[in-house]
């Protein structure tokens, strides 16, 4: 399952060589370790076979990724809709919402990261390049590009099993002003084993005068570290927060009657815009005292529920950029995390991409150029 390449690319130069004419993206995306995603419809009995909860995202090692994607082909349900049953394409959170940012909503974008000179890193810089990606800051250095396997089951649902341990990242030290410079959000993927380079990332970024937008990454990040996340909260640095229902549970101490409400409320001290996206009920979203409810849509054709989050921020960012209110923002979030939800893996396909311009302009709302 791992990607081929018969002609290896590096990425471009390092923004230092860039000229001064370029202009700084909108949004930059910060993902430490370029990312391919290794995305399979499987049954039941593999997910009960492999360490972790069901349904979350923990690291594997390289020998327990591989030893995953071994049996990923013994266990593949057939495909529906004449759909692919494996896809192996750029993932990570961060990389899905840009990518959907630049492809989807013409928004410029960059990211902020490092990859491997594998094929697995040829691959990611192919893939994003071609979704118009700018990645003059993507760092090309030796060794591996990290992977997920990311393995659905027939309702839809994913679980996560990245292997992050042996892939070259970018390290606190790394980061450039002129990296920042000129734009407008950092979009960010909380991450204990990474705080050393979000915080300063942040730094910088509120030094250049960007906004910045975490996502909350699983419930078990969440669960294992909610102290940190809370410090980084209080720090005020965070503009807006996403959350999912599984995210904003754990957040306000993990009872299973929790309500939506009161973790709304609890991001909505620390963050202008706060959301909480829950599946098929769609989101609630604050911004200064307004709360908004709004419907998912396009949820009866869910085939692989993998990157809908991430799309739903691709949306509801395009929405900030483009000075839309807080309810047209989710409604928009709305119709791109619908659109990624049809199809298998973290991309929206061109059709798709269709299907939500014709949401958006069914709804009113202000459809990309």
């Amino acid at each position: 399952m791992g990607a081929e390449a018969e002609h290896p690319q590096l990425p471009p130069p390092p923004s230092s060589l860039r000229t001064s004419k370029e202009a700084a993206p909108a949004v930059l995306g910060l993902q430490l370790s370029a990312l391919i995603d290794h995305v399979a419809r499987v049954d039941w009995s593999l997910l009960d076979r492999i360490p972790g909860d069901r349904g979350g995202s923990q690291q594997v090692s390289i020998e327990e990724l591989n030893h995953i994607l071994t049996e990923v082909n013994a266990h593949i349900l057939p495909s529906r809709n004449d759909l692919t049953p494996i896809t192996t394409i750029a993932g990570g959170s961060v990389a899905n919402t840009i990518r959907g940012l630049s492809a989807g909503f013409g928004i410029s974008t960059g990211i902020i990261g490092a990859c491997g000179d594998d094929n697995q890193g040829i691959l990611f810089v192919n893939n994003m390049s071609f979704s118009g990606v700018d990645l003059t800051r993507l760092r090309a250095k030796k060794g591996h590009t990290a992977q997920c396997a990311c393995l659905v089951d027939a309702s839809g649902n994913r679980t996560m099993r990245p292997c992050l341990s042996t892939a070259v990242k970018l390290q606190a030290n790394e980061f450039r002003n002129e990296d920042f410079k000129g734009s407008k959000w950092l979009v960010v993927r909380y991450a204990q084993q990474n705080m050393e380079q979000i915080i300063e990332a942040i730094r910088i970024a509120k030094q250049e005068g960007l906004s910045v937008s975490l996502d909350l990454a699983s419930f078990e990040m969440v669960r294992d570290y909610r102290p940190k996340l809370i410090a980084l909260l209080e720090t005020g640095n965070i503009d807006l927060c996403f959350a999912n229902e599984d995210e904003a549970r754990e957040l306000i101490g993990g009872s299973l009657a929790y309500d939506p409400e009161e973790a709304i409320a609890f991001l909505g001290k620390y963050c202008k815009w706060a959301v909480v996206t829950l599946a098929s009920k769609g989101c609630i979203a604050k911004h200064g005292k307004q709360v908004v409810h709004v419907p998912a849509i396009g949820e009866s054709n869910a085939v692989d529920a993998t990157g809908a989050g991430d799309l739903f921020a691709s949306g509801f960012l395009y929405g900030l950029v483009k000075g839309l209110p807080l309810e047209e923002c989710c409604k928009v979030g709305a119709c791109s995390g619908g659109s990624v939800i049809r199809a298998l893996g973290g991309e929206v396909r061109p059709e798709n991409w269709q299907w939500m311009y014709k949401q958006m302009h069914a709804k009113g709302l202000l459809v990309p150029d």
